[in-house]
């Protein structure tokens, strides 16, 4: 039956009966020699079904919408009714919140006010760019921190105090504060000054810079009287009323690369006993920067990487003469390839650079930790330091306003994942930082470009 199928031109025998007599092998065989061939089959294209994403259920679509950008969803909701539909649905809406601007309101305290996470959102949007951290330039640097507080926008600013310790965490006092859930026009709310009382104030902001006037004049008048350049706290004098203002620039930290030594981001140290002060650890390639936050103490801390200092199970620590040549060597020399750079930069020549002293691979594999002891004769504030480190580099602290620059060697201790240390040769005195462990967000830099070029501006604003 199943021959007889094929030779029919039909896919089964079930169901059929074959009209053509019972042949022997000999005369089919001769009936195929004769039998004309099939006409070749036409090429059919065949498209897949049609399916576009309006097709997917709507549990599927709100989980994707969720996790695209609130500055996508709008452009998204004129496509058609249907998406314009389920863009209404406000769990879309507290996802984005929550991702973008560290909202962690519930939703029964927005229904309480009759407020939707969609409404929120759209409150919020308009201030997304101050949130983050910010940094204020005067004498005695302070920090700013605005968050998405509650039902609230809020900034608070710090000051390292005299009793904070290198493991503390930052404590922040509110300073203003922008309520997004009222229904009418959100205003700023100044919460700084003697008193404490909320006044009115007047947010101005300039692609990095944060300015906050109000009309009250008793804030804290330890600083100049001016504006310095474009940053800092002053007096300003408007339609014959003084307001008390403050401008902002805005503060990266660090990114993070997989080379680096240890996590880059802020820390936290003593610089003496009556100097605290708060540092930024960051990695560039073949050097490290410390620069200095707020506090007195070092301005510039420059790193280089590859110029290790061998430790010999910490024996280096014991002698600080021994400790004083070795790092007098690495400095000479690097003094000599400087003038030889400058020197082949003027002259336009190049020529390969010569291996020196000291000099190995900066991202080492684990280290195994060896006794530290401070240098006899060697000064600090602060005993409580970790008595292991994993390695030492050369280092020096940069006063770059002197002229000729001005640069102190010393010795850069990486004692674990949380702490660092700097021996200062010249002055014999020893200081370290502990990394602080708060976490901030909206702190990302847009580009390695705008980090370095935020390390400039803290830099220069030294006077």
């Amino acid at each position: 039956m199943e021959e007889c199928a094929g030779l029919c031109g039909v896919g089964s025998s079930r169901g059929h009966r074959c009209h053509q007599k019972r042949q022997r092998p000999a005369e089919m065989a001769a009936a195929d020699g004769k039998r004309k061939p099939a006409p070749a089959e036409k090429h059919v294209e065949r498209h897949p079904p049609h399916c576009s994403l309006q097709d997917l259920p709507v549990e599927m679509l709100v989980e994707i919408f969720a996790s695209l950008p609130g500055t996508d969803l709008a452009s998204l909701a004129l496509t058609c009714t249907k998406f314009h539909h389920i863009l209404h649905i406000d769990s879309i809406w507290r996802r984005r919140c929550r991702e973008e601007f560290g909202f962690r309101e519930n939703l029964q305290n927005l229904e309480m006010i009759g407020m939707s996470y969609r409404e929120f959102y759209a409150k919020l949007f308009p201030y997304r760019h101050i949130l983050g951290l910010w940094q204020l330039n005067y004498s005695c640097r302070t920090l700013l921190n605005v968050v998405v507080d509650g039902s609230c926008i809020t900034g608070g600013t710090y000051r390292p105090s005299l009793n904070t310790h290198v493991r503390g965490p930052i404590h922040f006092k509110l300073s203003f504060r922008i309520r997004l859930t009222e229904r009418k026009p959100a205003a700023v709310e100044c919460m700084a000054g003697l008193l404490g009382r909320p006044h009115s104030g007047h947010m101005q902001i300039q692609k990095d810079r944060l300015t906050i006037q109000c009309k009250r004049t008793d804030h804290r008048t330890d600083s100049p009287t001016r504006l310095r350049g474009e940053r800092g706290r002053g007096r300003v004098q408007e339609d014959r009323q003084q307001y008390d203002c403050l401008t902002y620039g805005r503060l990266y930290l660090p990114p993070r690369h997989p080379d680096d030594l240890i996590r880059p981001g802020l820390f936290h140290g003593k610089y003496n006993a009556f100097g605290p002060t708060t540092v930024m650890l960051s990695f560039h390639g073949k050097y490290a920067r410390v620069t200095r936050l707020m506090g007195i103490g070092t301005k510039t801390l420059e790193i280089h990487l590859m110029r290790r200092i061998q430790l010999r199970d910490g024996e280096i620590f014991r002698n600080f003469n021994e400790l004083s040549r070795v790092v007098q060597e690495i400095d000479e020399q690097v003094t000599r390839e400087q003038q030889q750079q400058q020197q082949q930069q003027e002259d336009g020549t190049e020529s390969p650079a010569q291996p020196s002293v000291g000099e190995s691979g900066a991202a080492a594999s684990e280290e195994q930790p060896v006794p530290f002891v401070l240098p006899v004769g060697v000064r600090s504030s602060d005993q409580n330091y970790p008595r292991t480190c994993r390695m030492c580099f050369y280092g020096v602290d940069i006063d770059p306003f002197a002229y000729p620059r001005h640069c102190c060697p010393g010795v850069f201790i990486l004692f674990d994942e949380e702490h660092f240390g700097f021996i200062w040769l010249e002055e014999k005195y020893f200081f370290w930082y502990g990394r602080v462990q708060d976490t901030f967000q909206n702190v990302e830099a847009p580009s390695p470009q705008a980090f370095l070029e935020m390390l400039k501006d803290i830099q220069s604003s030294f006077i």
